[in-house]
């Protein structure tokens, strides 16, 4: 009962907020959109392309995808969004980069609708190239392990045994290591009790769980093991859904400065990438350059010659060496940085790569979420910390927002967002936090399925 009164309370007081918020918003973007009808003030951002494509994009709720549509775009293509149906008010839906909206069955639910949707409209649309981002990373292969769209459009992405071996933590690390490249120590976890008995004793460095299986929330908890008592840590241990249905890792945990990365390969050469300091709950990107970092994606993608969007987290330890603990085969949000580089869109569709990978410009500001920034006020408790806030907006950038293209700022946060917090009151349920990144509220245990399609280890 007392979550179901603070779910209550959660959900309206957020809507409370977005609703003082809106005024302003809607305002500032209306008075923009009369700005562009009667300036043109966009003509001259698309390009006459000569041999224009038909993009389709999967994955219709996150900025990534907004970044990519608007690239696209910009480079004189048609570019065609689709998500799942219960995301069919997603609100970038309503760019100017985009000519068409269509929602899909969950592939989870019905494999065969969601394949026969998205061939329809691969065939309707006349697509040429198709992109998934998101969850459509994963929910890529038809019943037969066949990607969805093959024969109908050039598929950039991975085949499904790269995608099982990539996505899964534990073979990713086998697979690192086996090609000289720094990972942590790894180890399998099916059983609890694995854990406990773990020779903890002749570990120089403390180790932590992950689950293989990729969860919004469980991601959170970096506790270290040992713990200070064998009681204390059975009981932590025992509290994860460990089994060889959802397996764990065991992973070596490394103090040092954290990195996040995308990289866009071909045929085993990086087309894009840059390298950014990981954030609190990564909603903060600004590029940096480390080479060390660079070169460890280079040799990984080149040595198994692949061809899509990937993502690593790594770790630089004190003594300067370079370990990755994470791969995602998939966009990472830091693309968001290459909002001003007209360069993108041919990095995906040239088969020549380019001399040297494209990177943000030098004049690209570092990306952020206002709406996550704005939350951040109630941390700060000095005037340093607040100057310190003021500086990072007034350098930085909003992810969603351009003047270009206002409208759907406007209808994520007070259209979409106010739809998912409407049905999470209606059902009662609350949640950890709202990503406006993603474009979802955070909720316990809502992302595992989404992940199910990708066997636990290599087939």
């Amino acid at each position: 009962m007392r979550e179901k009164i603070f779910a209550i309370f959660q959900n309206l007081g957020t809507l409370a907020l977005l609703a003082i918020a809106f005024p302003f918003n809607c305002t500032v973007v209306l008075a923009l959109l009369l700005w562009n009808f009667f300036s043109r003030s966009n003509a001259n951002l698309v390009v006459l392309n000569k041999n224009p494509k038909n993009i389709l994009i999967g994955g219709g709720k996150m900025t990534k995808t907004l970044l990519l549509a608007r690239s696209f775009h910009a480079a004189g293509h048609r570019v065609i969004l689709f998500d799942l149906e219960k995301y069919w008010f997603s609100g970038y839906r309503f760019s100017n980069s985009v000519a068409a909206f269509y929602t899909v069955p969950d592939s989870q639910e019905d494999l065969e609708g969601y394949t026969q949707a998205v061939r329809a409209i691969a065939k309707k649309e006349n697509i040429d190239f198709f992109v998934p981002v998101g969850i459509f990373a994963a929910s890529y292969f038809d019943s037969e392990r066949k990607p969805v769209l093959s024969g109908y459009c050039e598929n950039f992405h991975f085949d499904a045994d790269t995608m099982s071996m990539l996505d899964n933590k534990f073979t990713f690390a086998e697979i690192a290591r086996s090609l000289s490249l720094s990972v942590p120590k790894t180890f399998l976890i099916t059983d609890s009790e694995q854990v406990l008995k773990f020779d903890f004793a002749n570990e120089k460095r403390k180790y932590i769980l992950k689950s293989i299986v990729y969860d919004s929330v469980l991601r959170l908890d970096l506790t270290k093991l040992p713990m200070e008592s064998l009681e204390k840590m059975a009981l932590h241990v025992k509290s994860k859904p460990i089994s060889k249905d959802k397996p764990w890792i065991l992973q070596e945990f490394i103090p040092g400065t954290e990195y996040c990365t995308h990289s866009t390969v071909r045929n085993g050469e990086l087309t894009v990438h840059c390298c950014c300091k990981s954030s609190a709950f990564q909603v903060n990107y600004e590029n940096v350059d480390c080479p060390e970092i660079k070169e460890w994606v280079s040799h990984f993608v080149k040595e198994l010659q692949l061809t899509g969007q990937i993502s690593f987290d790594f770790i630089q330890a004190e003594d300067g060496t370079i370990y990755a603990i994470e791969c995602n085969a998939r966009a990472h949000s830091a693309i968001t940085m290459y909002y001003n580089h007209p360069g993108l869109a041919d990095a995906y569709l040239s088969k020549e790569p380019p001399t040297k990978p494209l990177q943000p410009l030098s004049n690209s500001k570092p990306t952020y979420w206002i709406y996550h920034e704005l939350w951040r006020l109630n941390e700060i408790r000095s005037l340093k910390q607040l100057q310190k806030w003021f500086k990072n907006i007034w350098r930085g950038k909003d992810a969603i927002f351009e003047i270009n293209d206002p409208l759907p700022f406007l209808m994520v946060h007070h259209w979409y967002i106010p739809l998912l917090l409407l049905d999470s009151l209606r059902s009662l349920r609350t949640w950890v936090r709202i990503d406006f990144c993603i474009g979802k509220l955070i909720q316990f245990g809502e992302d595992i399925k989404y992940k199910t399609s990708i066997s636990a280890t290599p087939e």
